[in-house]
């Protein structure tokens, strides 16, 4: 006797549900397709602008006319190798130096603190602080320091009353410091420049420093070694990488900056002030987009040295 069985087939997949299960089974298809509209918007909105730029820089300025020759040169690049415009290219880089140096010196310990001790509230009460100037207006935070840097201001009110006022009369009277007061001079600058990037660098070197074990650190000490050999031979090796991310911010964030030194600077010129220029009042395009490109290959440069040192694992 033999038994009949009936093959029921499966009700037909929708069109949606097809779709699902061919997703399903190509992972990659689904981050591609999740990936294309931010690729997509890079590629087009960035790097295409960034093509134009560069195709830009090649160009030149006709003299008599004011016009742009379209014709590929690097007459506009020897034009940033003049003595004046080559002092803005250094003037800026060595700003952002400074700046990548002290926001280091000063928030080393600051991060130290808070990785190593704070714990609980007191590590919330840290990232609130560090990261409550980032919270309000850039251009109000510009200004406010303006305010307190000013001749009349609440600074050199408080060295007055301190009985030292001759210390910023110092400061200013030395030579290429520039200005009358401390809004208008490179120590200023300097400041300001310090105090907006700084949170960039206790964040990165903060993270770093949460990834020393202690086990390491209390075997440097059970071996003989001093606070300070501890320091330099196994915390500052192991928290480089995040010093090196942190200036990456403070350095590239620098190197561009254009309103700090306007509002707040010497009237010399730095490469953002020169490019607005060169775009704006003077109309040469040209020479404009190949200021902008001289941060873009510095920090290239930068980069590639930065990757090296490990600084893309701290951040």
């Amino acid at each position: 006797m033999s038994v009949a069985t009936e093959i029921i087939a499966p009700p037909p997949q929708s069109a949606a549900a097809r779709l699902a299960d061919g997703l399903w089974r190509r992972p990659g298809l689904v981050v591609a397709l999740l990936l294309a509209p931010a690729l997509l918007w890079l590629a087009v909105v960035y790097l295409g602008s960034l093509a134009t730029l560069l195709r830009q820089s090649f160009f030149s300025l006709e003299e008599f006319s004011g016009l742009v020759v379209e014709d590929y040169t690097l007459s506009t690049y020897a034009e940033l190798l003049q003595p004046s415009n080559f002092e803005i290219i250094k003037r800026t880089v060595l700003m952002a130096a400074a700046v990548s140096v002290a926001s280091a010196i000063v928030g080393f310990p600051i991060a130290y603190v808070a990785a190593r001790y704070a714990r609980g509230a007191w590590k919330a009460a840290f990232y609130i602080a560090v990261m409550l100037p980032l919270w309000s207006s850039y251009l109000v935070k510009v200004y406010a320091w303006k305010l307190i840097l000013a001749r009349e201001g609440i600074l050199t009110w408080t060295f007055g009353k301190l009985g030292l006022g001759f210390v910023l009369d110092g400061l200013l009277a030395l030579p290429g410091v520039g200005g009358g007061s401390l809004s208008t001079s490179y120590i200023g600058t300097f400041l300001v420049f310090l105090y907006i990037w700084l949170p960039y660098m206790i964040l990165p070197t903060q993270a770093a420093l949460e990834r020393v074990p202690g086990s390491l650190i209390n075997a440097s000490s059970d071996l003989g070694a001093t606070p300070w050999a501890t320091f330099r031979h196994v915390i500052l090796p192991l928290a480089a990488p995040g010093i090196v991310a942190g200036s990456i911010f403070t350095f590239s964030l620098t190197l561009g900056d254009y309103i700090i030194p306007q509002v707040i600077g010497s009237g010399r010129y730095f490469i953002g002030q020169a490019v607005y220029v060169q775009q704006g009042t003077a109309g040469n395009i040209p020479l404009a987009a190949a200021f902008t490109v001289v941060p873009i290959v510095i920090m290239g440069v930068y980069l590639a040295v930065a990757r090296k040192l490990g600084a893309f694992d701290a951040l």
